[in-house]
């Protein structure tokens, strides 16, 4: 962490034991190029040491869980795609549980955004793989399994193929077989090249808020849409309630405003010093940036006072 910026916020007023730590990743736990810091690494080991679970609740997708995979010691879980996906990071990234996006819906949702946004295009994120529209910008990391008209990829008898998180390490008869035979939509991707991005998300509120839910975490004009209600902070507390874990006894780290609402919900929150302008107005606690290696400031200091 650097001098210039000060030590993690704290509010002295309540002593708090915390029980989990939950964590974005892009912006917040990891650096900008993408890797996890030697301190990092420690902090986190530490905490599980001391009996704090780790989840790490992210919108990237499982297959891009590798980065992160050999840093949860525990349960192992991982909260995927802004809540939609429960992935097992001890099973290779196996996506164990879904909330998925209806297709009607999604198809709906196209529609309405076409028209209130001329140049839009759309990927198609399912359990098994990435799917987009020949406009939308390529990954060069993850390729398009299918590339066609998203009103194709929505279709109800499109077929996509199968992709490695859609596969059973042990299914029937012993071998490789389908854990999710109809590939359900996780996420839906929209982006716009011209835009402003705080503006084409506000647009998309009102052209089709009422049908799903839109955040997003990218500088550019990127939206990430879920099935309605369906965010990082239902699953976390879903996952937490299983644990017999309370609010008040969760501390989150975030940086972009699909992290906003677990922000909200967990008992302690903190924003990165490199946060969105949406995020630090929805926190009162600071620590140092991502490359400063914030997260790994805070939970040093609660692993020394014992609380928070």
């Amino acid at each position: 962490m650097t001098d210039a910026f000060p030590p993690p916020s704290r509010a002295p007023e309540t002593a708090v034991t915390p029980r989990l730590i939950a964590t974005d990743l892009d912006g917040t736990l990891l650096h900008d190029d993408k890797t996890v810091s030697d301190r990092t690494i420690a902090a986190l080991a530490a905490a599980e040491r001391a009996g704090l679970e780790v989840f790490f609740v992210t919108g990237r997708p499982a297959r891009w869980m590798g980065v992160v995979s050999d840093h949860v010691h525990g349960h192992g879980l991982a909260i995927c795609a802004n809540g939609a996906a429960v992935v097992d990071l001890h099973r290779g990234g196996r996506i164990v549980e879904v909330s998925p996006l209806e297709r009607t819906t999604a198809r709906q949702v196209v529609d309405a955004l076409r028209s209130a946004a001329p140049g839009t295009s759309f990927a198609v994120e399912r359990t098994g793989g990435i799917h987009y529209e020949p406009q939308y910008p390529p990954l060069l990391l993850d390729p398009a399994a299918v590339v066609a008209p998203a009103e194709k990829l929505l279709a109800d008898d499109f077929v996509p193929p199968l992709g490695p998180e859609d596969t059973e390490p042990d299914g029937p008869g012993g071998g490789a077989g389908p854990a999710f035979p109809d590939q359900p939509v996780i996420k839906l991707l929209a982006h716009h090249p011209e835009l402003d991005p705080d503006a084409f998300l506000a647009l998309a509120h009102t052209a089709a808020g009422d049908l799903a839910t839109f955040t997003r975490s990218s500088p550019t004009a990127l939206l990430e849409i879920s099935g309605p209600g369906v965010s990082k902070a239902g699953t976390l507390a879903r996952c937490c309630a299983e644990r017999g874990i309370a609010p008040e006894e969760v501390v989150a780290f975030g940086d972009m405003p699909n992290d906003i609402a677990m922000l909200s919900w967990a008992g302690t929150s903190y924003a990165m010093a490199n946060a969105h302008p949406d995020v630090l107005a929805a926190t009162t606690r600071r620590t140092a940036s991502n490359n400063d290696d914030g997260v790994a400031a805070v939970i040093e200091r609660i692993l020394q006072d014992g609380h928070l």
